[in-house]
């Protein structure tokens, strides 16, 4: 007999009845150090007590009213996000899928309203994830996601990560916008070089196209910015950002510059939840944290202390451990036994992490991590790395 619940998550047995900080606890009362992070949504830890004064508040006065209405915690979290960013302009949904399709949905009106109807196609990369639509996975087109869900939706083509020759081939009357992840999550933490986002931003301006970031995963200070592109010095046309942003509760957001945000116009697109109060709140709650003097240097300290004993691990577990990827608290440990094998053994020795693709295993630290909380995650691998090297302990 089917579960109440769709049984598309599996059958997982570990249940959590709190949280505080790095720590979640068990409804068996057992300690966890979570470096999963909900899969880089959790940037604040658990119960960070700004984030919970931000929503209470919020809570006791009212919780929707929708968008038929002005909503000022809105219209303020969209001009921080401005300030802050390339952007002129800010739509805000529920998740990272609905993100990045307001973004498909720009791209295509863009050159629509500005004379070239016949520009509807998006460039995407290898491994590349955007969310689970219809058409957020025939633009991934991972056949993990895709099989079954058949036929794809057109519209995207696909080349080589991090090739711009490819890239270029690419290109063709119809086609409309670049879409790539400056670090790929989903795809195995491989983060784009500078050179490469450079070169897209350069071939996008040379065939006036659209240059659309998905930074749902790396973004939101995960990387030491407060988005990953910035470290290139380049500047999208789109973006979609999620996860962090809200800390916790669900929030997305399509940024744009007013050359495409201005042909959005009134009846365009819409969503009933979306830039709600209490999403507003918990979001502006989370900036207040991440743009303070000095916590976006102290993540990318954080990030290079938790690389150097990756890599030590790397160094002396070669035989479990072959490659660490990914920049700032947004790494990546490529294993040599499978990577779901030392998720389960991590976790049974009391640390969470996810898997993702190409045998890596996501190691996501909440932003607010102490080093003395990555020396011990680090151990606690060091121990699994151990055990499977050691003939019979796996």
């Amino acid at each position: 007999m089917i579960s109440a619940i769709m049984p598309t998550y599996g059958s997982p047995s570990l249940a959590f009845e709190r949280g505080e900080g790095a720590y979640l606890y068990s409804t068996e009362g057992r300690r966890y150090l979570d470096f999963a992070s909900g899969i880089a949504v959790t940037a604040l830890g658990h119960a960070h007590s700004h984030l919970v004064k931000a929503l209470t508040e919020q809570v006791a006065k009212f919780w929707h009213c929708s968008n038929l209405y002005r909503i000022p915690g809105q219209e303020r979290l969209a001009r921080r996000l401005v300030e802050r960013s390339f952007a002129d302009t800010v739509f805000f949904c529920n998740s990272g899928g609905e993100a990045v399709e307001c973004g498909l949905k720009a791209v295509r009106r863009y050159h629509d309203s500005t004379g070239n109807p016949e520009r509807y196609r998006v460039i995407t990369c290898t491994n590349a994830f955007h969310g689970r639509t219809l058409a957020t996975i025939s633009a991934g087109r991972q056949e993990k996601h895709t099989k079954g869900f058949e036929p794809l939706v057109d519209g995207f083509d696909q080349v080589p990560f991090g090739n711009l020759n490819e890239m270029r081939a690419a290109i063709g009357r119809e086609t409309a916008a670049i879409l790539v992840e400056p670090v790929q999550g989903e795809g195995g933490i491989r983060a784009a070089s500078a050179d490469y986002l450079k070169g897209l931003r350069a071939v996008a301006d040379e065939f006036g196209l659209l240059l659309f970031f998905d930074e749902v995963q790396c973004g939101m200070g995960r990387t030491g910015r407060l988005f990953a592109h910035e470290w290139a010095g380049v500047k999208p046309d789109v973006m979609a950002v999620a996860k962090g942003i809200g800390g916790g509760f669900p929030m997305g957001a399509c940024l744009a510059t007013e050359a495409v945000g201005r042909h959005m116009t009134a009846g365009s697109h819409g969503s009933t939840f979306g830039g709600n109060p209490l999403a507003c709140a918990a979001a502006n709650a989370v900036l207040d944290v991440i743009l303070a003097d000095g916590f976006l240097p102290r993540v990318e300290k954080m990030g290079v202390h938790l690389r150097w004993r990756l890599e030590g691990l790397v160094a002396e577990h070669g035989s479990v451990f072959s490659e660490v990827r990914g920049r700032g608290l947004m790494l990546g440990l490529k294993c040599v036994p499978s990577n779901a094998d030392v998720v389960q053994h991590a976790q049974d020795e009391g640390l969470l992490l996810v898997t993702a693709g190409e045998n890596v295993v996501r190691v996501y630290p909440p932003l607010i991590v102490e080093k003395t909380q990555i020396d011990e995650g680090v151990a606690i691998l060091d121990c699994v790395a151990a055990g499977f090297a050691t003939p019979g302990r796996r």
